[in-house]
């Protein structure tokens, strides 16, 4: 996922938009700029599911009842270890507290946990296209998905974001599955924790939903979705938050009240900001001079600016 999700970063690089914050009107971003976020926060949940698995590498064979290694060879934990690690390939390692090893499921935890910090990710970045590829007409509309199913057996043409569903629903129970491992994992007493096949059944149910939801979304869904970039420019146009590039002509105040105006008279606010200029009613912030409507002109010819940091002159 992470794979397809950066390729439509680069594809998306150039498509610029509203951005959003509290789901109000905010400076503008990138298409490609929030698939890159979404691409990184990926990588980073697989770090935390790899470095998370390596843990559950060692084990506690050989602890017998309860971790003394009663009844058992002095060498038999040793020498378990050496041979199912020939048997599978697998790396593992022996334990220096097979009492630990009997009574703690803390490792399995920690990898629960992280497959559900992913789930959550993906959580989010599924709402997120759901919210992108909403309308067409009363939606936002900046992403189209691809058409899977008739969207409804009574409105003819709708589009539904399926995929984007499916894979909340299948994270859902994967932060259920999680549930149960922890308390599973609380619920060990004293020597040994009895619970252990309810967490093993959940950490493999995790990983298949996972695998499954997660290649389909990626394959159906992320690989075939495609920018609306007319839309998006259509709202960024409708965007009064973007007189934040008049910032550093005529200060935070005059730009607020830019974007009241603006707002209350339902007018883009580049066009007032420079009938405004026109009529020598903006000043710059620094020493009271007259801006003029080039100036404003300059300001807002290039917006993609806005997207690359730093003060926009």
């Amino acid at each position: 996922m992470y794979t397809a999700l950066r390729q439509k970063a680069g594809e998306f690089k150039s498509v610029l938009k509203s951005g959003r914050t509290h789901l109000q009107d905010a400076v503008p971003v990138t298409l490609g700029q929030e698939f890159g976020a979404y691409a990184d926060a990926i990588l980073k949940d697989t770090d935390r599911i790899r470095r998370s698995a390596d843990t559950l590498s060692e084990l506690g064979i050989g602890g017998t009842a309860v971790g003394s290694g009663l009844n058992a060879h002095p060498d038999y934990h040793r020498k378990m270890v050496v041979v199912l690690g020939e048997l599978t390939g697998i790396k593992f390692r022996t334990s220096d507290n097979l009492f630990e090893r009997m009574q703690s499921m803390a490792d399995m935890v920690d990898f629960s946990s992280a497959m559900r910090t992913t789930a959550l990710s993906l959580i989010r970045i599924a709402n997120d296209f759901r919210l992108l590829s909403s309308g067409p007409g009363t939606g936002l509309d900046e992403l189209h998905l691809p058409a899977l199913q008739p969207g409804s057996s009574i409105m003819p043409g709708k589009v539904n974001p399926v995929m984007a569903e499916m894979l909340d629903m299948a994270m859902f129970h994967v932060i259920g599955c999680d549930t149960t491992v922890g308390l599973a994992s609380q619920a060990g007493q004293l020597e040994l924790n009895v619970m252990m096949p309810i967490i093993a059944h959940n950490l493999f149910e995790m990983m298949q939903i996972m695998i499954g939801s997660i290649n389909a979304f990626s394959e159906k869904c992320v690989k075939g979705s495609q920018a609306n970039s007319e839309k998006a420019a259509h709202w960024l146009d409708q965007n009064a938050i973007i007189v934040t590039v008049l910032n550093p002509l005529i200060g935070y105040a005059a730009g607020a009240a830019l974007v009241k105006e603006a707002v209350e008279k339902k007018v883009p606010i580049r066009r007032l900001a420079h009938e405004k200029a026109e009529a020598g009613l903006l000043r710059r912030s620094d020493n009271g001079q007259p801006i003029s409507p080039a100036e404003i002109d300059h300001a807002f010819s290039d917006l993609l600016r806005m997207t690359q940091g730093g003060f926009v002159r």
